[in-house]
């Protein structure tokens, strides 16, 4: 009897186009099937670094073809892992990692295959190659410098040796903060204790006892959950109670302190990021972080960010004073951490007579997902199309086409709304599959995931979603059509790929915009069982709530920033203390809610320990910039105008990481990007305009 075919194998040998078969793969494929991939891509690699005259086609399409087929393996297994993580996929996934980060030193050491690229650069059909073919060249040729492919050998050793440990302490950094997450629950039968909390928190609570074969209600530290809570819960012991082991996952503090403490992976971490720059003979991680964005030193970074404190301070300031003023009033002189969410939510709800759960009814799933797609259809002339019959990791996501003005598929994507047992928190965009084209000449169309975690529906009702979730789904399908509408054939370029890392949210925050205004409301918020528009009442005091304590968001995102450039700028962070300490010292510098001693954010600061945005958390705020002035000439235009819709998906969202970002502004606003736009949508008042 034949043995069976490993169907990760399988899948990426196959025609262009097929989909990861996710109900075929076990975790026994997986190390099987990246061994294989890995060892043939090494033997491609050894053949084309020996040629006398690279080209194009003979060096760079190959390897680019070498490294989509390990992508495409690789992406099914990572997702699976963040979406329907075991014990068993965890394993399987977590011994590949070193696997992986062995073949991207040995690819980004290779001197013979770096030679091969820089005779390329120097030889005279350099010149016939286009530019994005240049630009693909041009940033290799940078990505071996920064891979260390001229360091001495014992260097390109420890190297290695790093890059290694540092996979391996970001996956642990994840999987802690995970496994502490759903550690902790609380049980409740006492209804007593509930009071405020509105009628869709007590229903997924109950549902969630139910789910665990217990009476009463359950809460977890999952957003969907804790947030309620927090928010409208009136018992402040239970609010505490909550805070407290949400704020104190995966460290020594709180009610499961040490149990999944990340406190030494955060040290370590931070000590082989700042000597890999000392190997590279960067100053500090933070400028290594930098040589591949737009930003060009901590220095511009940190004045940036610090322009923005100095404008946001005194607002924000002014909004703390408010909360403690409406709290006094309520008998309350002391406020607490746990305590400010409740307080602002009750302020809020007195200022403006809205709420979050009064506008749940009115974001149904379904009217939310329809009018994302009529808006996206209006601006960028695409269509969406359900397909049923494909293979998925879970019953609950869905897989759609997107078709163009032609009637051809232009990409697809799964959309994976629902909050669950086993799956990372928050919300993401990743890619499936890139825009290429094959060695075949066939052309490989682009693939996204999109993964929210909102609560599913529950009591009978569908799934409704709060107005924050909105604007995260906006937000997520931003990047996702950034990845998904790309015209560019190269795979290292195409989509979100090769976009510097501070230009990477202009898409997704950008399309954030048309959750706020009037024309396109209606096409999102209508009520689940009614199908009324929101209320003119209603969605006016929403709008006049949107930048209630814009200024305190926008302090606490700066201190974020500013205090993952810190830890990543300064030399010695040798102790979990040393590391809270530069968190205290930016807290004096810009923050007006200052949390209590055991607070451990950092511990489950996934962005910059677990993810991509180490020494480059600030990114969110510098595309915030872009995107905020891009939209401002749709508000110019008309906010459906079609002209200039088409222009933000012909310059942006087409052109990936072909071209300079800034050119690519510049091409779309006729200019340079300024800061005022951002600062209007924010609510921040300036000192021109107090």
């Amino acid at each position: 009897m034949s043995e069976v075919r490993n169907p990760l194998l399988h899948y990426v040998e196959a025609s262009t186009n097929t989909l990861p078969p996710f109900e075929q793969i076990e975790p026994a494929h997986i190390q099987p099937a990246v061994e294989e991939i890995i060892s043939r891509n090494k033997a491609l690699v050894e053949a084309l670094a020996q040629q006398e005259t690279p080209s194009w086609e003979s060096l760079v399409a190959r390897l680019e073809e070498a490294d989509d087929d390990l992508n495409r393996l690789w992406s099914p297994i990572s997702h699976m892992n963040s979406v329907v993580s075991n014990d068993a996929l965890r394993a399987a996934h977590d011994a590949c990692l070193p696997l992986l980060s062995d073949y991207g030193t040995y690819i980004s050491q290779h001197e013979e295959l770096f030679a091969a690229y820089t005779k390329l650069q120097e030889s005279p059909v350099f010149a016939d190659l286009s530019k994005p073919q240049q630009r693909v060249i041009h940033d290799t040729i940078r990505d071996f410098k920064l891979g260390g492919v001229a360091l001495p050998q014992e260097k390109k050793a420890r190297y290695a040796e790093i890059q290694s440990r540092l996979s391996d302490l970001s996956s642990t950094f994840s999987n802690q903060v995970l496994d502490a997450t759903h550690a902790w629950f609380l049980h409740m039968e006492d209804q007593s204790r509930l009071a405020g909390l509105p009628e869709s928190a007590l229903e997924a609570a109950q549902a969630e006892a139910q789910a665990r074969d217990l009476n009463g209600f359950v809460f977890t530290l999952d957003i969907p959950s804790y947030l309620p809570v927090m928010m409208y819960a009136d018992d402040r012991s239970l609010r505490e109670e909550l805070y407290r082991a949400y704020c104190t996952r995966a460290s020594e503090q709180g009610p499961n302190a040490g149990e999944f403490d990340n406190s030494q992976v955060i040290v370590e971490t931070l000590q082989l990021r700042s000597e890999l720059a000392s190997l590279l003979e960067y100053k500090n991680y933070a400028e290594l972080s930098l040589a591949t964005k737009m930003a060009t030193s901590a220095d511009e970074v940190v004045k940036f960010l610090n322009d923005l404190a100095e404008k946001s301070l005194p607002q924000a300031k002014e909004e703390l004073e408010e909360i403690k003023q409406f709290a006094r009033q309520q008998g309350v002189d002391e406020l607490s951490a746990w305590d400010i969410p409740y307080y602002a939510e009750q302020l809020k709800q007195q200022s403006y007579s809205i709420s979050d759960e009064m506008l749940r009814p009115y974001f149904p799933e379904t009217q939310v997902v329809k009018g994302l797609f009529d808006i996206c259809s209006r601006l960028f002339g695409v269509r969406f199309e359900l397909v049923e019959g494909v293979s998925t990791w879970h019953k609950d996501v869905k897989y759609f086409h997107v078709i163009d003005e032609q009637e051809r598929v232009r990409a697809s994507f799964y959309l994976d709304l629902y909050a669950r047992a086993k799956k990372r928190g928050g919300a993401w965009m990743a890619d499936c599959m890139v825009r290429r084209e094959r060695a075949d000449g066939s052309q490989q169309l682009p693939v996204a995931f999109l993964t929210c975690n909102f609560n599913p529906p529950v009591g009978g009702k569908p799934a409704l979603f709060t107005h924050d979730e909105v604007l995260t789904l906006f937000h997520e399908f931003g990047h996702g059509l950034h990845h998904m509408l790309t015209q560019v054939n190269i795979g290292s370029i195409s989509g979100i790929n090769g976009v510097p890392w501070d230009a990477v949210e202009l898409p997704s925050q950008f399309l954030e915009n048309w959750c706020w205004e009037k024309e396109a409301l209606p096409l999102i918020a209508k009520h689940y069982e009614t199908g009324e528009e929101l209320p003119a009442d209603l969605l006016s005091n929403m709008l006049k709530a949107r930048n209630f304590q814009a200024a305190m968001q926008m302090v606490r995102q700066l201190e974020f920033s500013l205090f993952d450039m810190e830890i990543h700028a300064r030399d010695k962070m040798n102790t979990a203390n040393d590391v809270q300490e530069t968190l205290n010292q930016v807290r004096e510098r810009v923050a007006v809610v200052i949390p209590p001693e055991f607070n451990r954010f950092q511990h489950s600061f996934g962005h910059i320990f677990a993810g991509g945005y180490a020494a480059g958390y600030y990114s969110y705020k510098w595309a915030e910039v872009l995107s905020a002035d891009a939209f401002s000439r749709f508000e110019e235009e008309g906010i459906f105008n079609q002209q200039t819709g088409k222009d933000f998906r012909t310059h942006i969202l087409e052109k990936g990481g072909s071209e300079d970002i800034a050119d690519l502004f510049k091409a779309f606003r006729g200019r340079a990007a300024e800061l005022e736009p951002l600062l209007r949508h924010s609510g921040i008042r300036t000192q021109e305009a107090a």
